[in-house]
């Protein structure tokens, strides 16, 4: 174990509140002896580790409803992420993680904010309502149910409500042999555009949250938003416009090898591409000990501080009885994944 992996397991060791669950300790800066704002300390000397960490919480219960989910669809749970986390995987660029960049990810329930600054994220919150709560206002603005306003949201919504004249007008059939109901689509649009604007006054919050005045973290790439929300006309024409930032939606097309179905890149499945980058990555990276023949004891120290920070230091006795791990040869399934990447890469697919 290097002093690295044992101070984030210090990190993930630390007591929270009942009910709640270390999701992510993700480092923010390391200092060795004093030596502050070190982003990667690996291959440093030094007697003393010290590094600040963003740490993710989540809900017990949540992420048992949520592995319960997946466990009934008859699929094994292999890890949690956070969904900006995934998201960000399949829609940011690594030179834009490193100017600094605001990702929003609208999506049904949620929305979710992961800020990126010197290619590290710094900063995440969750919004408690997105997609879902502006068919509910349609559902009560428009009277009508809620599969009808879901349809009108995708087919005729508009966050930007000046794009519509008055006599723009659509029909909804009636129900049960009634009527017909007939809604101005300048109508729709203003009842969108009032959820919208409420959604990006919470993101600016949580950006001058993250700012704090401070020149230093300015955000040179400026908004990306992605998911299901995102697809709204105009919609990244208003957050730029009540943001001051340069803003762009996010497709899940940096990672998607050439002839994949056009459905895949709507941003709507920007969480589940970048779900699926991440295990990737994940399953094809090489481990340097083979688990079945070495086994590691558990460290009985506590981090010294209970905060968002930790302290390695040098000295420890050695562990006895310890051995390096033989040569292993390829696991069975390299090849098979190896045969999926090829699969996947393969210029002929349709």
């Amino acid at each position: 174990v290097t002093d690295l992996e044992a101070l984030k397991k210090n990190v993930n060791n630390l007591v929270m509140m009942p009910g709640e669950q270390i999701l992510h300790a993700l480092p923010q800066e390391y200092r060795v002896d004093g030596d502050s704002n070190i982003i990667n300390p690996r291959g440093m000397y030094g007697s003393r580790l010290e590094a600040n960490f963003h740490i993710v919480v989540g809900q017990i219960a949540s992420i048992k409803n949520i592995a319960r989910c997946v466990e009934q669809s008859e699929l094994k749970v292999g890890d949690i992420t956070l969904e900006p986390l995934a998201s960000s995987d399949s829609v940011l660029g690594d030179d834009e993680k490193d100017a600094g960049v605001v990702l929003v990810d609208i999506g049904g329930g949620t929305t979710d904010i992961a800020i990126f600054k010197d290619g590290i994220i710094r900063h995440t919150a969750v919004i408690p309502f997105g997609g879902k709560v502006i068919t509910e206002d349609i559902k009560e603005g428009c009277e009508i149910i809620e599969k009808q306003a879901e349809l009108l949201k995708v087919k005729f919504g508009s966050a930007w409500p000046g794009e519509n004249k008055d006599n723009e007008i659509v029909s909804i059939p009636g129900l049960r042999g009634r009527a017909p109901k007939e809604i101005s689509l300048k109508t729709l649009s203003k009842i969108i555009n009032a959820r919208v604007k409420e959604i990006i006054e919470s993101v600016v919050s949580e950006i001058s949250n993250y700012q704090q005045n401070d020149p230093r973290k300015k955000l040179i790439a400026g908004i990306v938003v992605t998911g299901g929300g995102s697809q709204l006309k105009h919609m990244g024409q208003l957050v730029e416009y009540l943001t001051g930032m340069s803003t762009r939606i996010g497709y899940p097309n940096e990672h998607l090898a050439s002839g994949y179905q056009k459905e895949l890149a709507s941003p709507v499945y920007a969480t589940s591409i970048g779900l699926l980058s991440m295990a990737l990555a994940e399953t094809m990276e090489p481990m340097a000990y083979d688990p079945n023949e070495i086994v590691l004891p558990e460290s009985e120290s506590a981090p010294e501080e209970a905060a968002q920070e930790a302290v390695l230091e040098e000295g420890a006795p050695e562990q006895e009885g310890s051995t390096k791990a033989k040569p292993r040869k390829d696991p069975i399934w390299k090849g098979f994944v190896s045969g999926i990447k090829q699969w996947l890469e393969d210029d002929d697919i349709e």
